[in-house]
C-alpha cells in the first residue's frame, strides 16, 4: 500500500486574453502532450488588465497513465533532469516551469505558434488515496500514508534518475 504511482500531469497556459492567443496555445499543448487541450476561464474580473468572469484565458491538458510517464520523462529532459526542492509539497505534488516549449524534445518550431512558455504540475498517489475523491463516504487519507516531500523527491530521483537541487 506504500508503493507511490504517477496519477498526472497537468500542462497549463496562461496567456491573459482571449481571442487567437488561446486556440495558438491550445495547438501547442496538443503538439506537446498528444492529447485534445482545453479552455480556462477566468474566475473573477481584473478590470485593470480588461479580463472579464467567463473569460478564456488560458489553456490546460491532463495525462495520465503510461503517456503521463512518457511526458514527463520529456519534459524532465527539457529541464535538463534536475528540480528545484522548493517545488515539492507536503501532498506528494510538485511543479515547475519551461520558459520555451520548443525545448522539450520532440517538439520543434511553428512559425504559427511561436515561442510559448508553460507550467507543469505532477501528483503523486498512493493506493488508498480513491477516498478523498469518491462521491460516497469521503475520508481524509491518513497522516502517515500521506506522501512526504522527502518520499516524493526520493521516488523522483529512484524512476526517472532526477537531481533534486
Amino acid at each position: 500500500m506504500k508503493k507511490i504511482s504517477l496519477e498526472k500531469v497537468v500542462l497549463n497556459m496562461g496567456v491573459g486574453k482571449s481571442g487567437d492567443v488561446i486556440n495558438i496555445a491550445k495547438r501547442a499543448l496538443d503538439e506537446i502532450s498528444g492529447k485534445r487541450s482545453s479552455a480556462r476561464n477566468a474566475k473573477e474580473t481584473q478590470r485593470d488588465w480588461g479580463v472579464r468572469k467567463g473569460e478564456p484565458i488560458g489553456a490546460a491538458v491532463t495525462v495520465r497513465g503510461d503517456d503521463a510517464v512518457a511526458l514527463l520523462k520529456r519534459l524532465l529532459e527539457a529541464k535538463g533532469n534536475m528540480v528545484n526542492g522548493k517545488s515539492f509539497d507536503n501532498f506528494g505534488n510538485f511543479s515547475f516551469g519551461i520558459k520555451e516549449h520548443i525545448d522539450i524534445p520532440g517538439v520543434k518550431y511553428d512559425p504559427q505558434i511561436g515561442i510559448l512558455g508553460l507550467g507543469i504540475s505532477i501528483t503523486l498517489t498512493r493506493p488508498g488515496y480513491s477516498i478523498r475523491t469518491r462521491s460516497k463516504h469521503k475520508a481524509r487519507v491518513g497522516r502517515t500514508h500521506v506522501i512526504s516531500s522527502k518520499e516524493a523527491k526520493d521516488y523522483l530521483t529512484k524512476e526517472f534518475g532526477v537531481t533534486v537541487t
